[in-house]
Formats: C-alpha cells, structure tokens, sequence
C-alpha cells in the first residue's frame, strides 16, 4: 500500500477535532472513521446521513451494521472497523486509548496497521504525542487549542447542583442512587451509560438536551466525544474498577470527562460533589492547562496469528512486543476463552483443522455483554461453536428460543437493562451471515426486540428518575409562549395536563407533593400562564356586591370561598389596615384593584355597624367636654367601663347628657353604653376590629345572641368582657345593659340584710334561684 500523509490531530476536548476528520473524510471519495464508542459511532453515522445520504454511509460495529449496497463512508467503532477495505481516508479517534488496559491493543493495532490510501488521522489527547512519534517518526503532529476555559469551582452538594449539571459516576448502582436523590430534589435527571443501547441513550440525551431536565447522571461514557449542552461537571467518585482493581482515575482521564462542561465558545467549569474531598492543585492545574505526563507504553497484542491449532493460535496471542513503546496487553476475555474452550472434550485439538481454529477464535470474541458469569459465557460460546462445528450453522430452533424469551417488556430497570444486554449478542451473531441459514431475518428480529426493550427502558427510566411534571415544566418556562394552563371548576391549575397547585383566590398554592427546589419552577410557571387569569379574576372581583364577601372572626377577608385579604393594625381601632392576599407576582395594578375593593367592603361593613357611634361623632353641636366623651366612646366602639371615664362623666351637666342620650347613650352604674352597639353584629365587629388593633391572634367569638348570660371563658381576658358587652361576676358574665336593670331592681332591697330574689330578677338574668 502505498505510504499515506499520516497526521496526528492533538489536543484537549472542545477543539474540534473529531468534526475536524469528519470534514475531512467528507471532502475525500471513501473514508473510514473509529469511535471508541457504539454510541457515538451511531451520533455521527446520523448525523452523515443528512449530508452524504443513506445510500453512502455504512454503519459497523459489534451490534449493528447498517450496509447499503456500495458504501463510501464508513463509521464503525475501532473493534469492527474493516481493515481490508480500501479507501483514501483513514481516522481513529481517542487514540490516547491505546493505553486502556480492556482494549488498548486494538487501538495499537489500528494505530500500526489502518491506513488510508491518502490520508491517515489520529486524533486523541497530547500526551500521547512522544509515543506515537517514537513508533511512527514520520507523523505530522498538528496541536489544537480548546475553543473555551474550563475551571475549577470547588466542590457541591447535590441539592446546591447547578442547572445543566452533569453528575459522573462509575457504576450503575451509583448512577441510579444519584438520580434518584436529583429527582427527589431538582425534579429529576437524565441517564447515560455506555451500557445503554443508542436508542435508549439518545432518547435519554434528548430528556436532557430539550430541557425536559436540566441535570444528568452519568458513567465515564460521556467523556468520549459526545457534545452535549453541560456548564459543569461534577465527579461523585474519581475512582473505578478497572478489570482487576479499584484505582484512581489519572489527571488526564479526569480532563477528558471534565472537558464535556462548556463547549465550543462557552466556558465551563467542574468540580466534586460534596462526598468527596477536593481535588489536589496539581491535579487542578493539569486538569485546567492541560498539562499532563506523557504516555510512555501502548497496550499491545500480536495481531499476526497462528492458526494451525489451538496451541499455537495461544502462543501466538502471547508473545511479547520488541518495542520498548508497548507493553503486552492483559489477558483479555476472548484469550481466556480460547483457553478454557481448548480443554472441553469435544474440542479435541488434534481434529480441528485450520479452518475450524479460525472459527473458534471467531465465536471467542463474541462479546460478553451479559456479563453473568465466565463460566455462563464460556458454555455460551462454547455452545454456538459445537452447532457451528456440527452443522455449519446455529440451529434457527435454538436461537429462536433464546430470543423469544427476550421479547418482553414487563420488570424493572435492572430486568430490562439485562435483556438489553441479552438481546446485544444475539444482534452481533446475527450478523455473522454465514453462520445463519437466514442472517437478514435475524438482524430485523433482534433490532425490532433491541428497539422495543430500549424504548421500555427509557420509559421506565424516565419513570423513575424523573418527575413526569417537573419535566414538563422546566421545559415550557423556555418556552412561555406556548403553555397551554387550565383551571378546573375546584380552582386546580393544570400546565400541559400536569397539576402542579391550586388557585386560592389570588394566591397560587403549590401541589402537596412539590418539593422545596421545585416549588420555584412550579410556582414561576404558574404565574406565567396565570396573569391574564388572574386580570379577569380582579375585574370579576371590582364588580362584586358587598354582600360577595365575608370579614370572618380571624379578621380574614373571603371572596366567595376564596381567602383574599386580612385585616392588620391601623393608626386607630376603627381604621384597619386592608392586606390583600395576593400573589405579588400578579402585578401592582391588579393588586390596588383589590386592595381598594376590599377597602371600601370594610369601610362600608364598619360605617353600618357603627353609623350611631359615627354621627355623633360628626354632630357639630356638641363640643368641649361633652366632644371629648363622644370621641372616647367612639374609640371604645360604643361601650366603655364607666370608672374608665368616670371623672369626665362626674363633670357633664344635664344638658350634656341630653345630648349624648339623643344619640342613643346609656349612663349605666357600671358602663356607659350605647344601646345599639349591644347588637349581635355591631358586638362581632367590635371584637374583631379589637382583636386586629391589639394585635391579639385569638380572641373567643362574640357570645351567641340573646344570652344575658353566659359561663366564664377560660381563654378571654378581662377586656374581652367589655369589648363583648358583658361584664364578668363570679363564673358568670352578664350583659351590661341587663346588668343595669338588675342594679336597679337590687337598690330598692336592703343589701346589707339580705333579700331573695324575686321573679323579676331571675327574668332578667334568665338564671335559676339557684344559678342566681
């Protein structure tokens, strides 16, 4: 072949490499691109069939191949990219991969062996630069910058998690641990691993990227080149287990997640959450300068295999690199495989042919996706490779009842997790064609079960870590315009068919079960499509009768059935202050229209009730001393404990009185009184408007009417007595006016003999002998 102009494309994330090599294969006949990722394999394959169209674009990885008759392009991941094709264009991305312990050899190997015809990329961080020059010299190496800073910003608690965050993780038990808490907390997350099929990843990332949520939970899978919308990320754990152990993640494998926050020309910024303690400065400083120690071995494996017999097809996938750049690679799981399979006793090393050894290698690399058990794989393959061996085919009965029994939809996030995974091998051996006597049924089948359990998936996960109305509102705040809010006839406020309160007059109450983070979301998006609602409420409101409203005892202002002010201290007893009870939100406009409403409700309410008090207290007539006992009883509301004024009263001549007798006022031995202001509902006026300028949270109803007398009242207080029209004697508190007419009755009798009550005292006080 002959040499192509080989570059080396290197730098941070966010320079544009990877949509760099897109370019360029485009710009070429035929190209070939890895990914590191099934995922991001099938985002780009997407995004290439809007430009080159379905007829030029090949997709290949473990799983899925989507072939059309003469392919130009190639988007495969690195395992299942066609090495035996030529084309002109060549990239691999993420070459830094080479140094991954699981799969770092067939990185090398693609970094020695794939090659286009006139141009071979490798993109993939700097501190691999050295490496790759000491085993290819003649690489051009073209360094990029980031297009943005990303900064340190400390370390978060989940509740305090900023909006667009991403949460990164490294198991799925943990995955799903944090979006619960998120859900529970910020009404929900999005989920990504790299074990989730394209279809549920995408339809999780669109959750995500629409704005359905705005927070993301998710693996180390997002690390590898996937754009998504984050301001920052934060790491829950900055350690994994790798195969064999649990190790911390190298400051360079930290860049390439952290790098996902900010992208192209916006800033981002990563941090930890609050389980964990800060990172090391060095770390940071690497992390934010990109700074980072150089790669100094590849993972290498022999890719030149000897497959006369099982033996030798051992040795040969063991021999040792003679190049100091590498490392022999771990043994990998097709190796061990190939290994265990080699001592079955049917797979008698003496009778496989050449053939036969090539097929058995074949069937060891069929991925362990379930991940259950070695041993469960082991009989797995080992059972395909005995039909294969037998029948030159897998047997359509067999394989039926392996799939079919995948083709369900019922259990939870972990049962269907696994089928996924089930359902991933049988699709990689469904496109083994001559391993099946009809390949292209099984691709359709296994891709329809793959499609229906990952749309379940996402379902159920979006059921579980996301609330279904929190969703909805965090994406239709951006999008004001075009909420669609209901009211039904119990005053419940519905946004896009989600209740998310009730409307309480003019006071938006948030659902019983939002949480304190969603409250904000719920409460701003119903005031968003609750201001022309509550416009029309207001007018409804202005033009209502008096007889629409109600004061009750607690000093609460009720429209209809709706709470819509409260009364609060004034300068003066009979001048309340009016408190609307009104979202402030609603606007100052709406909010003096019911202000001046429910003023003049009030205004009237006390004007009827006290309009005696009020005349005479306008009456020009009288003046001096006689004006100042006006304006005192005016202040008491019409009745006034007489020691209180006794002296003024002591200094009123006849004509005085006779004034203030012409507006209704009764001298009474113990309380001066106007006879009026004895009524039921001048009495509960009074009271409340008492309560209201004391500043008295509870004060006991007014008496019920047409008592004279009633029990004492454990909580009143000695002026609830007075203000009540009563006054207390004993265990029992009779009413004033009731309590004159007794104190006359009494002063004809010699009081200090004795005397029995007569009819006309028991009468009056509606008492027994014995009560009396």
């Amino acid at each position: 072949m002959k040499e192509s102009r080989l570059t080396a494309v290197l730098g941070p994330t966010n320079t544009g490499k990877t949509f760099y090599a897109i370019e360029r294969m485009c710009a070429y006949k035929t190209g070939i691109i890895g990914f590191p990722l099934r995922l991001l394999a099938r985002e780009v394959y997407d995004k290439l069939l809007d430009i080159k169209g379905k007829d030029a674009i090949a997709l290949m990885t473990g799983e899925e191949r989507i072939i059309p008759l003469r392919p130009r392009f190639w988007i495969c991941t690195v395992e299942a990219m066609p090495l035996n094709l030529e084309v002109e264009f060549v990239a691999v991305d993420e070459i830094q991969l080479c140094t991954d312990l699981e799969r770092g050899h067939v990185f090398t190997d693609r970094l020695l062996n794939a090659r286009g015809s006139l141009e071979t990329m490798f993109l993939g961080s700097e501190n691999v630069k050295k490496c790759i020059q000491g085993i290819i010299p003649n690489i051009s190496v073209v360094k990029r910058e980031r297009f943005s800073r990303l900064s340190y910003s400390g370390g978060k608690k989940l509740s305090r998690m900023l909006s667009r965050s991403a949460i990164v993780t490294f198991s799925a038990d943990h995955v799903y641990s944090i979006a619960e808490l998120i859900r529970r907390q910020k009404g929900g997350a999005a989920v990504i691993m790299g074990a989730l099929s394209p279809r549920t990843r995408n339809a999780q990332v669109d959750l995500y990227q629409n704005g359905d949520v705005n927070h993301l939970v998710a693996t180390d899978a997002i690390g590898m080149g996937l754009n998504l919308d984050i301001k920052h990320v934060a790491f829950e754990r900055v350690s994994k287990f790798d195969g064999q152990k649990e190790r911390l993640l190298h400051p360079n494998e930290l860049a390439q997640i952290a790098g996902r926050a900010g992208r192209y020309l916006t800033d981002g910024t990563f941090g930890v959450t609050g389980k964990i303690k800060a990172l090391d400065e060095k770390v940071i400083d690497s992390i934010e300068n990109n700074k980072f120690k150089d790669i100094k071995f590849l993972q290498w494996r022999n890719s030149n295999l000897n497959f006369q017999d099982i033996s030798k097809l051992i040795a040969s996938l063991e021999i040792r690199p003679d190049n100091n750049n590498f490392v022999k690679c771990r043994e990998a799981d097709d190796l061990k495989v190939l290994k265990a399979l080699k001592e079955t006793t049917y797979i008698s090393e003496s009778l496989l042919s050449e053939f036969e050894v090539r097929l058995l290698w074949q069937v060891c690399q069929i991925p362990d996706f379930r991940k259950i058990s070695f041993a469960d794989h082991n009989n797995l393959l080992a059972k395909i490779f005995y039909f294969l061996k037998s029948n030159g085919i897998i047997p359509d009965d067999w394989l039926k009842e392996q799939v079919v029994r995948l083709d369900r939809i019922d259990g939870d996030i972990d049962t269907l997790s696994k089928r996924v995974a089930f359902i991933r091998t049988w699709t990689y051996v469904s496109f083994k064609s001559e391993w099946l006597r009809d390949s292209t049924f099984w691709q359709e089948e296994t891709r329809r079960i793959e499609d229906r359990l990952s749309d379940a998936l996402h379902e159920r996960l979006t059921q579980t870590f996301v609330d279904r109305r929190t969703s909805v509102l965090l994406k239709s705040l951006k999008q004001r315009e075009n909420l669609m809010a209901e009211i039904n006839d119990n005053s419940e406020v519905f946004v896009e068919d989600q209740l998310i309160g009730r409307l309480e007059g003019f006071s938006f109450k948030l659902a019983e079960s939002a949480s304190f983070e969603e409250g904000k979301a719920l409460k701003s998006t119903a005031l968003a499509v609750l201001g022309p609602k509550y416009k029309l409420k207001s007018e409804k409101l202005y033009l209502s009768s008096d007889t629409d409203f109600t004061l009750h005892n607690n000093a609460e202002i009720f429209w209809h059935d709706s709470l819509v002010g409260k009364l609060v201290q004034g300068k003066d007893i009979s001048s309340p202050v009016v408190l609307p009870v009104v979202d402030n939100e609603a606007g100052e406009e709406i909010l003096e229209k019911i202000k001046r409403r429910l003023c003049l409700f009030i205004e009237r309410i006390i004007e009827s009730n006290f309009e005696p008090l009020i005349n005479m207290k306008k009456d020009e007539s009288i003046t001096g001393l006689t004006k100042g006992v006006a304006f005192q009883l005016f202040e008491e509301l019409g009745v006034i404990p007489r020691n209180k004024i006794s002296e003024d009263i002591k200094a009123l001549d006849q004509t005085s009185r006779s004034l203030l007798r012409k507006h209704g006022i009764r001298f009474g031995q113990y309380t001066i009184f106007h006879h009026l202001m004895l009524k039921p509902a001048a009495t509960r006026m009074r009271l409340i408007l008492w309560s209201v300028f004391t500043n008295q949270l509870q004060v006991p109803e007014a008496p019920p009417a047409g008592l004279v007398t009633i029990p004492h009242v454990s909580n009143a207080s000695k002026d609830y007595y007075a203000k009540a029209g009563y006054r207390l004697t004993g265990k029992r508190a009779i009413r004033i006016d009731m309590l004159e007419r007794l104190a006359d009755l009494i002063r004809l009798q010699d009081a200090l003999k004795g005397f029995e009550a007569s009819v006309d005292m028991l009468s009056i006080t509606g008492l027994t002998l014995e009560q009396f």
